[in-house]
């Protein structure tokens, strides 16, 4: 199964219908943000790789450091991604490196699954880009390799607890995170970042069950499987149990950003809606069968490197 932001643009999305005119404009500055760094630092083909999940992350890191960043520019202009960041910012410089580095091992992890050639241009594509972020970054990088490592481990041994192997590899690509986040980091946001990489990797697979049965890549709910028709069949014939296991980890992920919510400067707005309203929102989508149209980084580059978020 591929995981993490090469399969989607993010499912840690707002619930944009419940925000607030200025809680919108934060939230479109901080993605706008997000994908300027990746330009500025790694050139504009590197901008593909911007997604929600990675601009929460940031997000949450910048709030809560004494040296973040409350108001960025937004430039509202046809072609955006031309537009400069607002000002330095190391947590969002490191960020953008650790983006580079995670889609460089969701290509590769793609690549061991189902070798394509869109995988192999995105390689090629982003080869300078990947190259600078492991030269500024090897630690990361390193990380993120032991932790694809483990994932790849896990499915080989035929591991059907897709919360254990969601938490193990959430658990695994922390130790990043930490370094990112330098003396603020605390044991909230770990366990904020735990769960909700938790969280990421069960929707992402009871979302991708027909592409991934269809491709012969390993998931969790099929590995026992010996009667599938459909994703969507095989969500009727367990609504409950999937139900249960998604909300028991949302339960998680907001009790820990609760707990990292009172040490944050700016941005409670944003954030709030993401993680109460927005992420619930995705996994009701998933459970429903409606998110199957993410386009994978493979595709976003090969058709459409200018983009915004709208």
């Amino acid at each position: 199964m591929n995981v993490g932001q090469s399969a989607m643009f993010g499912y840690t999305v707002p619930l944009y219908s419940a925000m607030s005119a200025s809680d919108l404009a934060v939230y479109r500055s901080c993605y706008c943000e997000t994908c300027h760094r990746l330009r500025d630092d790694y050139g504009i083909v590197s901008t593909a790789a911007v997604n929600y999940d990675m601009t929460f992350n940031g997000m949450m890191l910048n709030a809560v450091s004494k040296d973040g960043i409350s108001e960025q520019n937004v430039n509202n202009g046809i072609i955006c991604v031309l537009g400069k960041p607002s000002g330095e910012n190391e947590i969002l410089r490191k960020m953008a490196g650790y983006t580079i580095l995670l889609t460089k091992w969701e290509l590769e992890d793609d690549r061991n699954d189902r070798p394509s050639l869109r995988s192999n241009a995105a390689r090629i594509v982003l080869g300078r880009a990947v190259r600078k972020a492991e030269r500024s970054y090897p630690g990361y990088d390193e990380h993120l390799r032991n932790g694809f490592i483990k994932l790849r481990e896990m499915e080989t041994d035929g591991n059907t607890d897709a919360v254990m192997i969601g938490r193990t590899f959430a658990s695994s690509l922390v130790p990043a995170m930490e370094d990112i986040a330098g003396d603020l980091w605390s044991d909230h946001l770990r366990d904020m970042f735990i769960s909700l990489g938790t969280a990421i990797y069960v929707m992402d697979a009871v979302d991708d069950l027909d592409e991934d049965y269809m491709n012969g890549t390993y998931n969790p709910f099929l590995a026992e499987c010996v009667d599938f028709v459909n994703g969507k069949d095989l969500i009727a014939r367990n609504v409950y149990e999937i139900t249960e296991m998604i909300g028991s980890v949302m339960k998680d992920l907001q009790t820990s950003y609760l707990s990292v919510r009172g040490t944050m400067r700016f941005h409670q707005g944003v954030t709030d809606n993401i993680i109460l309203r927005g992420l619930p929102g995705s996994a009701k989508r998933v459970i429903g069968c409606e998110c199957s149209s993410r386009p994978g980084i493979r595709n976003t580059i090969s058709s459409r490197i200018l983009r915004r978020n709208g």
